[in-house]
């Protein structure tokens, strides 16, 4: 236990100096915790830090995904709900299926590995992208529609990913048909909402007959977490169940008129400031290590061609999801100018989700390695070159003022 602990001081020991420089620097903080992961593991220090999926599921997740459902007003996601509900639901199915066939052409992979890596690297992870977001400073429609759409797609996602590898592990016992799929699927969608509602329609109604702000706190805390892992344990989904509690929460105990507001003044602050503390821990945790893993991962096991194809397909991926359905707004309320639709492409990133969802893979499963590789190899572009792009890309576009 004390070495675990001393191990996680000195993480985030490196992550507040990496938070540090970053900013002095203008760069993206994750971008900089990533290198600096790989940075410790090329140099053999000992860190003894495991990135697994356990530990993004159960410790990472539900902080990241409360702490930005927490923010998101229902008033204004309610305007845009049709194009974020679009993009999150059939534009995760329309990158899958370009992935998918990409690596079945290309690469000449099986329907099967195929199939469950174009799903499990298909959703944009709200880890990363809000990370960005807040590092650059972005507010207003275009940061609302980056968020709402990446912890959607999320859930949806990895809803898709457990539907995906049931089939794989299905298929030498026979079909599973479209009404198991959609009764799945809706269970498991459905189940989570269920659930992350309950939770935090709970905690609120318990938070309304206190004005203490720790109790107040500690009640969000037991909604993120007790829903996630209650979601999870009837099968459905945790991270729909975080977000559906997260937004019941921020909306009926934050964001509302103090008059309205069902958390006491000193609770509404304290919920806050607590949230983005967590969220900030979570987010120096998972991205050190990402780095701390990639060092070790073998990626001439997958060949540079081929994990050049993997980025390029996930990247045609999010083109043929972005600006053939943002084009069915254009005529409407919901139009998306063109230069807002080139950031939800290139601001498409990857993050730790794809990787936990990898790491769940179980070790027989065919092409294991190879998928685990090319996850890991999308990610790390993804967040680097995305990363490192997305700020110049916003000022050449006139989101951000130009550098004097």
């Amino acid at each position: 236990m004390d070495i675990t602990l001393t191990r996680t001081i000195s993480l985030l020991g490196v992550a507040i100096l990496v938070a540090i420089i970053a900013r002095r620097m203008r760069l993206p903080y994750t971008v900089g915790l990533v290198i600096t992961g790989i940075g410790l593991a090329v140099a053999r220090l000992d860190t003894g830090a495991m990135l697994t999926h356990d530990f993004i599921f159960d410790v990472v997740l539900p902080p990241l995904l409360f702490e930005a459902a927490l923010s998101i007003d229902w008033r204004e996601l309610r305007r845009d709900l049709v194009v974020v509900l679009t993009l999150s639901t059939l534009g995760v199915v329309i990158s899958a299926l370009v992935v998918g066939a990409g690596m079945m052409h290309f690469l000449g992979w099986p329907a099967a590995p195929a199939l469950v890596f174009s799903v499990l690297i298909a959703a944009t992870d709200p880890i990363a992208v809000i990370a960005m977001f807040k590092d650059t400073g972005i507010k207003g429609r275009l940061r609302l529609l980056v968020e709402s759409e990446s912890l959607f797609n999320d859930g949806v996602a990895a809803v898709l990913f457990a539907l995906a590898l049931t089939w794989a592990q299905a298929a030498d016992d026979g079909a599973i048909t479209a009404a198991d799929v959609a009764r799945a699927l809706a269970l498991m969608a459905g189940g989570g909402i269920f659930v992350g509602i309950a939770a935090g329609g709970a905690a609120i109604v318990l938070a309304g007959r206190t004005s203490d702000h720790l109790v107040e706190t500690a009640l969000t805390v037991v909604a993120a977490y007790g829903s996630f892992l209650l979601a999870e344990y009837f099968h459905f989904s945790g991270v729909l169940a975080t977000v559906a509690a997260g937004l019941l929460m921020g909306n009926l105990g934050v964001l509302r008129e103090p008059k309205e507001n069902i958390l006491s003044p000193d609770g509404r602050a304290f919920v806050v400031a607590a949230w983005e503390f967590a969220a900030f821990i979570a987010n120096s945790l998972v991205f050190l290590l990402i780095g701390l893993r990639v060092a070790s991962i073998p990626f001439p096991g997958l060949g540079a061609t081929a994990l050049s194809v993997a980025i390029g397909l996930v990247l045609a991926g999010r083109v043929f999801t972005v600006y053939p359905l943002c084009l069915l707004f254009r005529r409407s309320a919901w139009a998306i100018p063109m230069r807002e639709q080139h950031i939800l492409w290139w601001g498409g990133l990857r993050g730790a989700l794809a990787l936990a969802l990898a790491l769940a893979l179980p070790p027989s499963f065919a092409l294991h390695d190879e998928i685990l590789i090319a996850a890991f190899g999308v990610v790390v572009f993804s967040v680097v070159v995305q990363g490192l792009t997305m700020p110049l890309l916003l000022r050449k576009l006139g989101f951000l003022p130009l550098r004097k």
